[in-house]
């Protein structure tokens, strides 16, 4: 379907519903593996620092849209709870980069191994083995809507 051509009711409406369980499940997913008491902001860098690596504390509040104060202050608490550590920058020795402890990546694997229980042994109790093969299937489809655009 090109862009210019209006979605049909039912695709507007699996949309529409898909965006509210999406929303649910990953609440539910939040809720089966406690986040502790960190804050979303603290979440959020540390799942930036684990998908694209060590960074300074500049660039790591470039990327999650706020100001490098309130991102230092999110970086200090995550320090005192010993999930990020810090070293000189190999190039310029006036920065600072940060990177997730071994203690983080522990507690990061833990939290989705967890998650993944869950949700594996809801599919098991809730779905029968023929739901559980249309849901394999759904989750391909899934995957192609989330695929970045094809170069034009």
């Amino acid at each position: 379907m090109r862009k210019d051509t209006p979605p049909s009711r039912q695709a507007m409406a699996t949309a529409a519903e898909l965006r509210v369980l999406l929303g649910q499940l990953r609440r539910r997913l939040r809720d089966e593996a406690s986040t502790g008491d960190f804050s979303p902001s603290q979440l959020s860098a540390l799942r930036r620092l684990e998908r694209e690596g060590p960074t300074t504390v500049t660039l790591l509040a470039r990327a999650e849209g706020v100001r490098p104060q309130s991102m230092g202050a999110t970086v200090s608490a995550l320090q005192a709870a010993g999930f990020i550590s810090t070293a000189p920058h190999p190039t310029d020795r006036r920065q600072t980069l940060l990177a997730l402890t071994p203690a983080c990546q522990a507690w990061i694997k833990a939290h989705r191994a967890a998650r993944e229980d869950w949700l594996s042994h809801s599919i098991q109790r809730h779905l029968s083995p023929a739901e559980q093969k249309q849901l394999a299937d759904a989750v391909k489809l899934l995957k192609r809507l989330a695929e970045p655009p094809a170069a034009s």
